[in-house]
């Protein structure tokens, strides 16, 4: 395996990591960016409330999107198995 095999098997991981855990995270930003603007403008300054709120909007986001997730992943898998022949020598 060479080096610059070795930097793109790094660089496609770490882009898949970020297309799958992208809409879990940008769920949890809008949800938290809400909430933060319903509590400055109800002067409600409790700050476990944005919890609940968020840990369901990013469990529903993962359930929706949880296949899709799942199938680029088993996608990434199979072109990693696929090269393995090329990765010895």
């Amino acid at each position: 395996m060479t080096f610059g095999f070795a930097i793109e098997v790094v660089r496609t991981s770490i882009f898949y990591i970020l297309i799958v855990s992208a809409p879990a995270l940008v769920t949890g930003l809008v949800v938290g960016l809400v909430v933060s603007i319903i509590q400055a403008t109800t002067s409600i300054q409790e700050q476990t409330l944005t919890f609940v709120p968020k840990i369901a909007a990013i469990l529903i986001s993962i359930f929706v999107m949880g296949p899709w997730m799942i199938r680029v992943l088993i996608q990434f898998t199979e072109s990693l198995f696929s090269r393995i022949p090329g990765m010895v020598g």
